[in-house]
């Protein structure tokens, strides 16, 4: 991924956000707009997404990840900005 403008992002959501496709969901969304990184599950049952793009692309899966795929229910979305973009090149599920 090239450009001026990139940032890259972590996510933490919780909820009912897993064993409903919320990666998958992550995943699709992510690709539609053109961002990479990574999503997986944690033990402590949230879902954590590691995203670099545009700064208004991360906004829209922003609000993507507050929504989430039908049969989930997103109660809190914590976010820390990274300070390095990581060399990523598409967007996969890890785990």
């Amino acid at each position: 991924m090239e450009g001026g403008d990139l940032q890259a992002v972590r996510f933490w959501v919780s909820g009912r956000v897993q064993g409903v496709g919320f990666r998958w969901y992550v995943r699709r969304e992510a690709k539609n707009l053109g961002l990479v990184g990574r999503v997986r599950n944690l033990p402590d049952g949230r879902v954590e997404t590691l995203a670099a793009g545009p700064s208004d692309l991360l906004a829209r899966l922003r609000h993507s990840l507050r929504q989430g795929p039908p049969g989930a229910r997103v109660t809190d979305l914590a976010e820390q900005e990274l300070t390095f973009v990581p060399p990523w090149d598409t967007f996969e599920i890890d785990g």
